[in-house]
């Protein structure tokens, strides 16, 4: 693959207008799935396999609706309180909910009761803690592994090296079905990025080849460097700010 020409410069959130409608919420995601076409091009990838995963943290429900009716069928959260909630106001739309977002135990059983998919595993207390309140629900839920692959102490994710270890540990919880790795790059220049995604693309590699990471999907790329993670394997780009607009001053 041959990697465009750019300045080397820490992306930036690519964030539209607030849509008000239907058919703005419909460009957005066109737009959208435009920029993940024109990556997988590049690299020589079917874009079939690369899911918008649309992130909705702190956009109001009336918004979300909207998205619904512009074709959005599934939803990704940051916060198990707001996610429930909107989950509890939204029941009717049958939206498949992801929560994207680091988990505290006491949490387990909230995540457990409503969430379909949970892409920011990275302890083995909050595998057992996930996998007793399914268990007793008669559920099962879609886990991606989390990696801090920057290295950085403000994210959360198990460091590269631990990794395998932690992949071979959870089969013993039956009801957490491993469905690949997610991260998040570091907020740095485009070659340290795609470092980043490189590292996560080998650990799963790896993992396929153990049989550890299920599918072997790969959540990588958000709003500001979604192109360079397709252009490196992702099979997920989690998009907020592109799709609903710019969020909230202060909210994180």
């Amino acid at each position: 693959m041959t990697e465009p020409q750019l300045p080397d410069r820490a992306p930036s959130p690519v964030s539209q207008p607030v849509p008000a409608t239907v058919e703005d919420l419909r460009r957005n995601l066109a737009a959208v799935r435009a920029r993940i076409a024109g990556a997988a091009e590049r690299a020589g990838r079917d874009v079939a396999g690369i899911r918008l995963l649309p992130v909705s943290k702190t956009v109001p429900e009336e918004r979300l609706r909207l998205a619904h009716a512009a074709g959005v069928t599934q939803m990704g959260e940051n916060k198990v309180q707001e996610a429930r909630r909107k989950a509890r106001a939204l029941a009717d739309l049958g939206i498949r909910w992801v929560l994207i977002g680091h988990l505290q135990t006491n949490k387990a059983g909230d995540v457990a009761a409503f969430a379909d998919e949970f892409q920011a595993l990275d302890s083995l207390r909050v595998a057992q803690a996930l996998d007793r309140r399914l268990q007793a629900a008669g559920r099962g839920l879609d886990v991606y592994v989390q990696v801090n692959s920057s290295g950085e102490a403000s994210k959360f994710g198990l460091e590269p090296a631990e990794v395998p270890a932690f992949l071979a540990a959870l089969p013993v919880f039956s009801s957490l079905r491993v469905r690949g790795l997610m991260t998040l790059a570091a907020r740095a220049g485009q070659a340290r990025v795609r470092e980043c995604f490189r590292t996560v693309r080998a650990l799963r590699d790896a993992g396929l080849q153990d049989g550890t990471v299920g599918d072997g999907e790969l959540s990588m790329g958000m709003s500001g460097d979604l192109e360079l993670a397709v252009e490196e394997g992702s099979t997920c780009v989690r998009v907020g700010q592109a799709v609903f607009g710019p969020r909230p001053a202060g909210s994180r």
